[in-house]
Protein backbone atom coordinates (compact mmCIF):
# COMPACT_ATOMS: atom_id res chain seq x y z
CA UNK A 1 0.00 0.00 0.00
CA UNK A 2 0.87 3.42 -0.19
CA UNK A 3 1.41 6.06 1.82
CA UNK A 4 -2.30 7.86 2.24
CA UNK A 5 -3.79 4.36 2.13
CA UNK A 6 -1.74 3.40 4.88
CA UNK A 7 -2.61 6.20 6.70
CA UNK A 8 -6.05 6.03 6.55
CA UNK A 9 -6.42 1.76 6.60
CA UNK A 10 -3.03 0.11 8.72
CA UNK A 11 -3.88 -0.83 11.77
CA UNK A 12 -7.40 -0.38 11.40
CA UNK A 13 -10.31 -2.98 11.10
CA UNK A 14 -13.53 -2.43 11.44
CA UNK A 15 -14.98 -3.53 14.51
CA UNK A 16 -15.69 -7.23 14.91
CA UNK A 17 -18.98 -6.64 17.26
CA UNK A 18 -20.44 -4.13 15.29
CA UNK A 19 -18.15 -3.30 12.15
CA UNK A 20 -18.16 0.18 12.82
CA UNK A 21 -15.75 1.92 10.49
CA UNK A 22 -13.39 3.75 12.89
CA UNK A 23 -11.72 2.12 15.75
CA UNK A 24 -13.72 2.44 18.96
CA UNK A 25 -12.15 3.98 22.20
CA UNK A 26 -11.68 1.14 24.53
CA UNK A 27 -12.16 3.00 27.59
CA UNK A 28 -11.32 0.26 30.21
CA UNK A 29 -9.01 -0.33 32.37
CA UNK A 30 -9.02 -4.54 32.33
CA UNK A 31 -10.53 -7.11 30.41
CA UNK A 32 -11.98 -10.62 31.09
CA UNK A 33 -10.57 -13.81 31.17
CA UNK A 34 -12.00 -16.36 29.46
CA UNK A 35 -10.41 -19.06 31.73
CA UNK A 36 -7.03 -18.81 33.69
CA UNK A 37 -4.35 -18.14 31.42
CA UNK A 38 -6.58 -17.75 28.42
CA UNK A 39 -7.50 -13.86 27.22
CA UNK A 40 -8.22 -12.10 23.60
CA UNK A 41 -5.17 -10.55 23.75
CA UNK A 42 -5.73 -7.82 26.26
CA UNK A 43 -5.17 -8.05 30.28
CA UNK A 44 -5.39 -4.90 31.75
CA UNK A 45 -4.85 -1.58 29.67
CA UNK A 46 -1.37 0.16 31.02
CA UNK A 47 0.14 -3.25 29.24
CA UNK A 48 -1.31 -2.71 26.24
CA UNK A 49 -5.17 -1.09 24.93
CA UNK A 50 -7.09 -1.82 21.43
CA UNK A 51 -7.23 1.51 20.30
CA UNK A 52 -3.60 2.03 21.62
CA UNK A 53 -2.64 -0.76 19.47
CA UNK A 54 -4.21 0.54 16.63
CA UNK A 55 -2.40 3.72 16.39
CA UNK A 56 1.01 2.25 17.24
CA UNK A 57 0.51 -0.26 14.37
CA UNK A 58 -0.53 2.84 11.96
CA UNK A 59 2.33 4.96 12.47
CA UNK A 60 4.98 1.92 12.48
CA UNK A 61 3.24 1.28 9.42
CA UNK A 62 3.85 4.66 8.09
CA UNK A 63 7.81 4.80 9.31
CA UNK A 64 7.85 1.21 6.98
CA UNK A 65 8.78 0.15 10.92
CA UNK A 66 7.68 -3.36 12.57
CA UNK A 67 7.22 -1.93 15.66
CA UNK A 68 5.58 0.94 17.61
CA UNK A 69 5.21 2.56 21.21
CA UNK A 70 3.12 4.87 22.16
CA UNK A 71 3.92 6.97 25.34
CA UNK A 72 1.90 9.79 26.81
CA UNK A 73 3.94 12.70 25.19
CA UNK A 74 7.29 13.03 23.03
CA UNK A 75 9.23 13.24 25.81
CA UNK A 76 7.92 10.62 27.68
CA UNK A 77 8.94 8.51 24.57
CA UNK A 78 12.64 10.01 24.09
CA UNK A 79 12.75 9.22 28.24
CA UNK A 80 12.43 5.46 26.93
CA UNK A 81 14.86 5.50 24.84
CA UNK A 82 17.55 6.96 26.96
CA UNK A 83 16.29 4.25 29.56
CA UNK A 84 17.76 2.03 27.13
CA UNK A 85 21.77 3.13 28.12
CA UNK A 86 22.99 2.61 31.70
CA UNK A 87 25.17 4.61 33.77
CA UNK A 88 28.49 6.21 32.68
CA UNK A 89 26.85 5.43 28.27
CA UNK A 90 27.60 8.49 26.30
CA UNK A 91 25.19 9.88 23.99
CA UNK A 92 25.90 12.12 20.98
CA UNK A 93 22.97 14.44 20.53
CA UNK A 94 22.27 17.38 17.68
CA UNK A 95 23.16 20.09 19.09
CA UNK A 96 19.80 22.32 17.92
CA UNK A 97 17.20 19.70 19.63
CA UNK A 98 14.17 20.73 20.87
CA UNK A 99 15.02 22.16 24.23
CA UNK A 100 13.26 19.77 26.33
CA UNK A 101 15.27 16.80 25.08
CA UNK A 102 18.17 19.25 26.37
CA UNK A 103 16.90 19.55 29.82
CA UNK A 104 16.11 15.49 29.89
CA UNK A 105 19.59 14.71 29.13
CA UNK A 106 21.09 17.58 30.94
CA UNK A 107 19.48 18.27 33.92
CA UNK A 108 17.87 14.38 34.43
CA UNK A 109 19.28 11.40 33.21
CA UNK A 110 23.57 13.38 33.71
CA UNK A 111 22.06 13.14 37.60
CA UNK A 112 22.06 9.25 36.59
CA UNK A 113 25.28 9.63 34.92
CA UNK A 114 24.99 8.90 31.41
CA UNK A 115 27.01 11.24 29.53
CA UNK A 116 26.03 13.72 26.80
CA UNK A 117 27.73 15.64 24.31
CA UNK A 118 25.51 18.52 22.18
CA UNK A 119 27.14 18.55 18.84
CA UNK A 120 26.38 19.60 15.03
CA UNK A 121 25.45 16.66 14.02
CA UNK A 122 25.48 17.87 10.06
CA UNK A 123 29.09 17.75 9.85
CA UNK A 124 29.81 13.84 10.11
CA UNK A 125 33.52 14.61 10.76
CA UNK A 126 32.93 16.15 14.06
CA UNK A 127 30.60 13.27 14.62
CA UNK A 128 32.76 10.69 14.25
CA UNK A 129 35.48 12.59 16.41
CA UNK A 130 33.08 13.07 19.69
CA UNK A 131 32.66 8.88 19.43
CA UNK A 132 34.74 7.84 22.68
CA UNK A 133 34.56 4.08 24.31
CA UNK A 134 31.79 4.69 26.28
CA UNK A 135 29.58 5.75 23.40
CA UNK A 136 26.59 3.82 22.84
CA UNK A 137 23.52 6.22 20.98
CA UNK A 138 23.97 8.73 18.39
CA UNK A 139 20.37 10.74 18.95
CA UNK A 140 19.91 13.66 15.60
CA UNK A 141 16.86 15.61 15.12
CA UNK A 142 16.09 16.59 11.21
CA UNK A 143 15.17 19.27 10.47
CA UNK A 144 16.43 20.41 13.86
CA UNK A 145 13.87 22.96 16.23
CA UNK A 146 14.37 25.60 15.53
CA UNK A 147 16.51 26.48 12.63
CA UNK A 148 15.80 23.32 10.99
CA UNK A 149 19.52 22.11 10.28
CA UNK A 150 19.33 18.85 8.73
CA UNK A 151 21.45 16.09 8.97
CA UNK A 152 22.88 13.67 6.10
CA UNK A 153 20.89 10.13 8.08
CA UNK A 154 22.46 7.61 5.61
CA UNK A 155 25.88 8.78 7.12
CA UNK A 156 24.65 8.67 10.68
CA UNK A 157 23.19 5.56 10.45
CA UNK A 158 26.24 4.16 8.71
CA UNK A 159 28.68 5.83 10.96
CA UNK A 160 26.41 4.32 14.04
CA UNK A 161 26.36 0.67 12.84
CA UNK A 162 29.98 0.89 11.88
CA UNK A 163 30.92 1.68 15.66
CA UNK A 164 28.07 -0.23 17.11
CA UNK A 165 26.15 2.53 18.13
CA UNK A 166 22.29 2.69 18.24
CA UNK A 167 20.88 5.63 16.04
CA UNK A 168 17.83 7.09 16.87
CA UNK A 169 16.25 10.22 14.72
CA UNK A 170 13.57 12.63 16.06
CA UNK A 171 11.57 12.76 13.08
CA UNK A 172 8.75 15.01 14.20
CA UNK A 173 9.10 18.50 12.26
CA UNK A 174 9.45 15.91 8.99
CA UNK A 175 6.63 13.36 9.84
CA UNK A 176 7.13 10.10 7.82
CA UNK A 177 5.34 11.63 4.69
CA UNK A 178 8.06 13.75 4.06
CA UNK A 179 10.81 11.60 5.49
CA UNK A 180 11.43 7.96 6.66
CA UNK A 181 14.78 7.53 8.96
CA UNK A 182 14.32 4.23 9.06
CA UNK A 183 14.62 3.10 4.98
CA UNK A 184 18.09 5.54 5.65
CA UNK A 185 19.14 2.77 8.22
CA UNK A 186 18.52 4.39 11.16
CA UNK A 187 17.53 1.94 14.36
CA UNK A 188 14.99 4.52 15.97
CA UNK A 189 12.12 7.04 14.93
CA UNK A 190 10.98 9.28 17.74
CA UNK A 191 7.71 11.90 17.00
CA UNK A 192 5.70 13.63 19.31
CA UNK A 193 2.43 12.95 18.53
CA UNK A 194 1.07 16.48 19.98
CA UNK A 195 2.61 17.91 16.38
CA UNK A 196 1.79 16.97 13.07
CA UNK A 197 0.48 13.15 13.18
CA UNK A 198 -2.46 14.71 15.29
CA UNK A 199 -2.46 17.92 13.72
CA UNK A 200 -5.30 19.72 15.74
CA UNK A 201 -3.75 20.76 18.92
CA UNK A 202 -5.79 19.00 21.13
CA UNK A 203 -4.02 15.56 22.67
CA UNK A 204 -0.68 15.04 23.85
CA UNK A 205 1.53 11.80 22.69
CA UNK A 206 4.65 10.24 22.11
CA UNK A 207 5.42 7.23 19.99
CA UNK A 208 8.55 5.00 18.89
CA UNK A 209 9.12 3.33 15.59
CA UNK A 210 11.53 0.45 15.53
CA UNK A 211 12.54 -2.87 13.09
CA UNK A 212 14.80 -4.06 15.99
CA UNK A 213 12.99 -6.83 17.98
CA UNK A 214 15.20 -6.71 21.02
CA UNK A 215 14.84 -2.55 21.10
CA UNK A 216 10.57 -3.30 21.06
CA UNK A 217 10.56 -5.50 23.87
CA UNK A 218 12.85 -3.14 26.17
CA UNK A 219 10.40 -0.53 25.10
CA UNK A 220 6.93 -2.33 25.62
CA UNK A 221 8.52 -3.61 29.02
CA UNK A 222 9.07 0.15 30.14
CA UNK A 223 5.68 0.56 29.01
CA UNK A 224 4.77 -1.84 31.59
CA UNK A 225 6.56 -1.59 34.04
CA UNK A 226 6.52 2.71 34.44
CA UNK A 227 3.33 3.46 33.12
CA UNK A 228 3.85 6.34 31.14
CA UNK A 229 1.48 5.31 28.28
CA UNK A 230 -0.50 7.09 26.12
CA UNK A 231 -4.60 7.14 26.66
CA UNK A 232 -6.93 5.35 24.71
CA UNK A 233 -8.81 8.44 24.17
CA UNK A 234 -5.56 10.61 23.00
CA UNK A 235 -4.70 7.42 20.68
CA UNK A 236 -8.01 7.70 18.57
CA UNK A 237 -7.99 11.70 18.38
CA UNK A 238 -4.36 11.21 16.27
CA UNK A 239 -5.71 7.92 14.38
CA UNK A 240 -8.30 10.31 13.11
CA UNK A 241 -4.79 13.04 12.38
CA UNK A 242 -3.06 10.58 10.64
CA UNK A 243 -6.08 9.73 7.99
CA UNK A 244 -5.36 13.42 6.89
CA UNK A 245 -1.70 13.42 7.31
CA UNK A 246 -0.59 13.37 3.59
CA UNK A 247 -2.89 16.16 2.52
CA UNK A 248 -1.79 18.35 5.49
CA UNK A 249 1.66 18.10 5.31
CA UNK A 250 1.02 18.77 1.21
CA UNK A 251 -0.65 22.26 1.82
CA UNK A 252 1.51 22.82 5.19
CA UNK A 253 4.63 22.70 2.96
CA UNK A 254 3.80 24.72 0.06
CA UNK A 255 1.79 27.27 2.36
CA UNK A 256 5.48 27.84 4.24
CA UNK A 257 7.16 27.80 0.97
CA UNK A 258 5.51 31.10 -0.20
CA UNK A 259 6.13 32.55 3.32
CA UNK A 260 9.94 31.21 3.45
CA UNK A 261 10.17 33.31 0.13
CA UNK A 262 8.29 35.77 1.05
CA UNK A 263 10.40 36.80 4.40
CA UNK A 264 13.17 36.62 2.63
CA UNK A 265 12.74 39.55 0.77
CA UNK A 266 11.33 41.58 3.82
CA UNK A 267 14.30 44.55 4.58
CA UNK A 268 13.39 43.94 8.84
CA UNK A 269 14.05 40.18 8.42
CA UNK A 270 17.52 39.82 8.81
CA UNK A 271 17.66 35.83 8.28
CA UNK A 272 15.03 33.21 7.28
CA UNK A 273 15.46 29.49 8.41
CA UNK A 274 13.74 27.22 6.15
CA UNK A 275 15.59 24.09 4.14
CA UNK A 276 13.31 25.00 1.23
CA UNK A 277 15.28 28.10 0.22
CA UNK A 278 18.43 27.42 -2.19
CA UNK A 279 20.02 29.75 0.30
CA UNK A 280 20.14 27.28 3.48
CA UNK A 281 22.82 25.58 3.84
CA UNK A 282 21.40 21.94 3.75
CA UNK A 283 18.94 22.96 1.15
CA UNK A 284 21.05 20.15 -1.05
CA UNK A 285 20.63 17.65 1.35
CA UNK A 286 17.34 18.30 2.46
CA UNK A 287 16.08 18.04 -1.40
CA UNK A 288 17.64 14.33 -1.60
CA UNK A 289 16.26 13.34 1.98
CA UNK A 290 12.78 14.92 2.24
CA UNK A 291 9.98 14.79 -0.35
CA UNK A 292 9.43 18.37 0.98
CA UNK A 293 9.89 21.09 3.14
CA UNK A 294 7.88 20.99 6.20
CA UNK A 295 5.37 23.88 7.63
CA UNK A 296 8.56 24.73 9.93
CA UNK A 297 9.94 28.39 9.64
CA UNK A 298 12.45 30.55 11.54
CA UNK A 299 13.82 33.99 11.20
CA UNK A 300 15.61 36.45 13.16
CA UNK A 301 14.62 40.36 13.68
CA UNK A 302 17.61 41.29 15.24
CA UNK A 303 16.77 41.93 18.97
CA UNK A 304 14.73 40.66 21.73
CA UNK A 305 12.69 43.93 21.31
CA UNK A 306 12.13 44.03 17.43
CA UNK A 307 10.99 40.25 17.83
CA UNK A 308 8.41 41.32 21.53
CA UNK A 309 6.75 44.01 19.08
CA UNK A 310 6.20 41.54 16.27
CA UNK A 311 4.81 38.65 18.25
CA UNK A 312 2.70 41.65 20.32
CA UNK A 313 0.93 42.72 16.78
CA UNK A 314 -0.14 39.21 14.94
CA UNK A 315 -3.55 39.06 14.61
CA UNK A 316 -3.90 35.71 12.34
CA UNK A 317 -1.22 33.91 13.63
CA UNK A 318 -1.58 32.52 17.09
CA UNK A 319 1.32 33.39 19.92
CA UNK A 320 1.09 29.85 21.50
CA UNK A 321 3.96 26.97 22.03
CA UNK A 322 3.41 23.77 19.99
CA UNK A 323 3.29 23.48 16.73
CA UNK A 324 2.25 21.17 13.70
CA UNK A 325 -1.55 22.33 14.02
CA UNK A 326 -3.89 23.41 11.56
CA UNK A 327 -3.47 26.52 12.80
CA UNK A 328 -0.57 28.81 12.74
CA UNK A 329 1.35 28.88 15.80
CA UNK A 330 4.03 31.61 16.33
CA UNK A 331 6.70 31.17 19.37
CA UNK A 332 9.86 32.63 20.42
CA UNK A 333 12.09 29.72 21.03
CA UNK A 334 14.82 31.78 23.60
CA UNK A 335 12.02 32.38 26.11
CA UNK A 336 9.66 29.39 25.56
CA UNK A 337 10.42 26.09 23.77
CA UNK A 338 14.90 26.82 24.39
CA UNK A 339 14.80 28.99 27.92
CA UNK A 340 16.53 25.67 29.38
CA UNK A 341 19.69 25.96 27.00
CA UNK A 342 21.67 28.69 28.73
CA UNK A 343 22.25 32.12 26.75
CA UNK A 344 26.03 31.51 25.68
CA UNK A 345 24.91 27.91 23.99
CA UNK A 346 21.22 29.18 22.41
CA UNK A 347 23.36 31.86 20.87
CA UNK A 348 26.03 29.73 19.35
CA UNK A 349 23.43 27.49 18.01
CA UNK A 350 21.55 30.44 16.42
CA UNK A 351 18.70 30.68 18.64
CA UNK A 352 19.05 34.38 19.13
CA UNK A 353 16.64 36.73 21.22
CA UNK A 354 15.61 37.80 18.01
CA UNK A 355 14.51 34.54 16.83
CA UNK A 356 10.78 34.09 15.85
CA UNK A 357 9.49 30.51 15.28
CA UNK A 358 6.70 30.00 13.01
CA UNK A 359 4.57 26.57 12.53
CA UNK A 360 2.29 27.81 8.88
CA UNK A 361 -0.74 26.39 9.44
CA UNK A 362 -3.67 25.52 6.73
CA UNK A 363 -5.28 28.96 6.41
CA UNK A 364 -5.26 31.13 3.04
CA UNK A 365 -1.76 32.03 2.56
CA UNK A 366 -2.57 35.28 1.73
CA UNK A 367 -4.10 36.29 5.02
CA UNK A 368 -1.10 34.85 6.43
CA UNK A 369 1.35 36.99 4.66
CA UNK A 370 -1.25 39.68 4.98
CA UNK A 371 -0.95 39.10 9.08
CA UNK A 372 2.89 38.88 8.71
CA UNK A 373 3.18 42.19 6.93
CA UNK A 374 1.35 44.27 9.06
CA UNK A 375 3.09 42.77 12.03
CA UNK A 376 6.38 44.06 10.82
CA UNK A 377 5.19 47.57 10.65
CA UNK A 378 6.81 49.09 13.81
Amino acid sequence: MKFSTKAIHAGQKPDPTTGAVITPVYLTSTYVHEELGKTKGYQYSRTANPTRTALEQNVAALENGDHGMAFGSGMAAIDAIFRLLKPNDHIIVSQNVYGGTYRLGKMIWEDFRLQFDFIDSTNIKIVERCIRQETRMIFVETPTNPTTEITDLAAIAKLAKRNRLISVCDNTFATPYLQQPLEYGIDIVVHSLTKYLNGHSDMLGGLVVTNDTKIAERLRFYQKAIGGILSPFDAWLCLRGTKTLAVRMEQHSKNAMQIARWLSKHKKVKRVFYPGLPKHPHHALAKRQMSNFGGMISFDLGSFAAAKKFLKRVKVCTLAESLGGVETLITHPASTTHSSIPPVQRNKIGITDGLVRISIGLEDVDDLITDIQQALHF
